[in-house]
């Protein structure tokens, strides 16, 4: 019968094969279910294998020998044992229940061909992916006003739903950069009602089981409370919401990884100042209102340009955060200006990411750099006057 079931399984995979799940584990101390799916990466068909282990959940690809093998460990092994497996190609289902005495027994439902359907399933225009998943109920996203108690998007939040989906894949980049074997601290500054500080600490503690503490920090007195309340409800034990001011907020003597989003004008400049002091191992800011250069920045090449309202306004705000980002490379991060989520949901959409490099020195050229873009536009901004302030 083991041979029968490995049969169909083959005959499936290689019959354009949709998803399916493995379901009904006899040891669900480590593992309740699996979910597979066809991927297609630089061409080549593999096997997207999703793991649910408790609140954690593993995701790992492979090819179609690697799955068979692999199955072979669920249905039979000795550690996990799987009873049921529910398997969808473009042209069939079916259902496969193991008894308790390994009788083996399968169902197989035909349906009609629907090409379209299988290779929108595998090309980059289906329906995305996302870390946390449509359809699941997720606590605070219900609370948040962003998700039904039925795991829906609401229509009006669907934009923000993949926001939070956007800023947890840029996490997700960063997990090899964050210090091993340690509780994680990580702060937020400007948090506001928190989807995002939520939503990591959901993904690296309750899905990935890293050990961390978040600070959300914020002005907004109610704001703060309803957070804290929040957290409490959740049983978030090490989230912690405090009413503060960024630029005087000393509360943390070493910070590993420090998030700014939508912090108005200098106060990101005192959040990626803060970050720069602890020697954080990450960075990720979303500026926000760029009025400082804008107010201050002169040119007299450029004084035709500058005359347009809009155009000074968004030339200040892009020369901004390039004089950020280049004095983050001078202070020993390798810096990257991305794209946070599409034009078309906010014009904020810039988020800058510093990583520590591994010697961390500073790098003297870039500031050199900076000083002539200072010189060009006649003004240097708050983070490069608080760094020349400490002796650079």
């Amino acid at each position: 019968m083991e041979e029968q079931w490995f049969s169909v399984c083959k005959e499936i995979f290689e019959d354009n094969f949709i998803d399916g799940i493995i379901s009904n584990s006899s040891n669900k101390d480590i593992v309740q279910k699996i979910k597979i799916r066809p991927i297609l990466l630089k061409d080549k068909l593999l096997y997207q294998i999703t793991k649910y282990s408790g609140k954690q959940v593993f995701h790992s690809n492979c090819t179609i020998e690697q799955l068979l093998e692999q199955l072979e460990g669920w249905f039979f092994g000795e550690a996990v044992v799987f009873k049921q497996a529910e398997l969808h190609s473009k042209t069939q289902d079916i259902t496969v229940r193991i008894s308790k005495k390994g009788k083996v027994t399968i169902k197989r439902k035909q349906k009609k061909e629907n090409t379209l359907e299988f290779s929108m399933n595998l090309s980059h225009n289906r329906k995305k992916q996302y870390i946390l998943e449509e359809g699941m109920e997720i606590p605070f996203l219900v609370d948040l006003g962003v998700m039904t108690k039925e795991g829906k998007i609401v229509r009006t939040k669907y934009d923000k739903f993949k926001q939070i989906n956007r800023f947890l894949e840029l996490v997700e980049d960063i997990l090899p950069n964050l210090p091993k074997g340690k509780e994680l601290t990580i702060l937020d500054f400007g948090c506001g009602k928190s989807y995002l500080t939520f939503a990591m600490y959901y993904y690296l503690h309750q899905l990935k089981g890293y050990p961390i503490q978040i600070i959300g920090l914020d002005l907004k007195k109610d704001v703060i409370k309803n957070c804290n309340q929040l957290s409490q409800k959740y049983g978030y034990d090490k989230l912690v919401f405090l009413e503060g001011d960024i630029a005087t907020y000393q509360g943390e003597e070493q910070v590993d990884m420090v998030v700014t989003l939508h912090a108005c004008d200098t106060a990101t400049d005192y959040a990626l100042y803060k970050a720069i002091k602890w020697n954080a191992s990450v960075i990720l800011s979303v500026p926000c209102c760029q009025h400082e250069l804008n107010q201050n920045m002169y040119n007299q090449q450029l004084s035709s340009l500058f005359r347009y309202g809009i155009i000074k306004e968004r030339s200040a705000a892009l020369f901004t955060d390039a004089m950020r980002a280049n004095l983050l490379e001078s202070c020993g991060y390798k810096t990257q200006i991305l794209e946070f989520i599409d034009m078309e949901h906010t014009p904020k959409n810039i988020l800058i990411r510093g990583v520590k490099k591994k010697d961390g020195h500073k790098n003297m050229e870039r500031w050199e750099e900076y000083k002539n873009m200072t010189e060009y536009l006649g003004y240097s901004i708050t983070l490069g006057k608080l760094l020349e302030e400490e002796g650079f």
